[in-house]
């Protein structure tokens, strides 16, 4: 399922014209003709049809016509598809929880391909945050590195995923403010991925029986994982529930993919 994220709405008439960068992807990989139809997600968060006008290769520029019959085309003829709007309004859950994921810094390498991946799995809020395990070079790099970087790394993620979430990365903090940032929510719940075995692998049993959560946090820690007092504090200051998977070791970038995997099983 894929979209494509429109940067500004279309004008007046329906047009949409595409340079730069978001050329380069509708022509190099999705590799669009005139008469190619196109999921295009809106400003406003609404999926609507349009298709490929015109391909002017001399300017680099592509013109989108938006289609009068917005529903998405079930057919070869379209090669995008995200989430419709109608489909959110039968199906409220895909938005109605905001899943947080407190990433301990790692490599950036690893940082990057694992907001990737969060943002596929429909994380709203991804925190950067700065751990007693967590490189000084890795930290210096993510706050000395340009937030378009990040940001094309999420958007094309959508792209590809058709998320219908917006999804956002916080400044990099420390654990007290990254704390302070979560305690704001009401109606939340937390879950904290530890290596030592001090927390239950049944997330189910962690819910209050009938109770409903609009915000589920999970952290996840970097390449050395969480230090004792780290997860102390966690379970401590920010209430979340400490848990332990019995599996093998997991490296951090795919221990962050499979903890969110396991929350949203649990959660949905």
């Amino acid at each position: 399922m894929r979209q494509f994220i429109l940067e500004q709405n279309p004008d007046k008439s329906g047009l949409i014209v595409v340079n730069g960068k978001d050329y380069r992807y509708l022509r190099q990989v999705l590799r669009v003709k005139p008469g190619d139809m196109i999921s295009v997600r809106l400003l406003d968060g609404e999926l609507k049809n349009s298709t490929v006008a015109l391909v002017d290769e001399k300017s680099k520029k592509i013109t989108l016509q938006l289609c009068a019959d917005t529903q998405v085309v079930q057919n070869d003829k379209s090669i995008t598809r995200g989430v419709q709007a109608s489909e959110l309004e039968e199906n409220k859950s895909i938005l109605q929880k905001e899943y947080w994921l407190f990433q301990f810094i790692p490599k950036a390498q690893k940082f990057e391909q694992i907001v990737r991946q969060a943002t596929e799995c429909g994380v709203k809020y991804i925190v950067p945050v700065i751990g007693e395990y967590s490189e000084k070079n890795s930290v210096n790099a993510l706050l000395n590195s340009k937030t378009e970087r990040i940001e094309r790394i999420i958007k094309e993620a959508r792209q590809q995923s058709g998320s219908p979430v917006e999804t956002k990365m916080l400044s990099p903090v420390k654990l007290d403010k990254a704390l302070e940032e979560w305690n704001k929510n009401q109606n939340k719940i937390g879950f904290v991925l530890s290596e030592r075995d001090d927390g239950d692998g049944d997330i189910r049993k962690l819910f209050p029986s009938g109770k409903k959560f609009d915000k589920i946090g999970i952290v996840v820690g970097s390449e050395g994982g969480l230090s004792p007092l780290e997860v102390e504090e966690l379970t401590k200051k920010g209430l979340f529930h400490a848990v332990h998977f019995s599996v093998n070791i997991l490296r951090c970038e795919t221990a962050a993919l499979y903890g969110i995997a396991a929350v949203q099983t649990a959660v949905n």
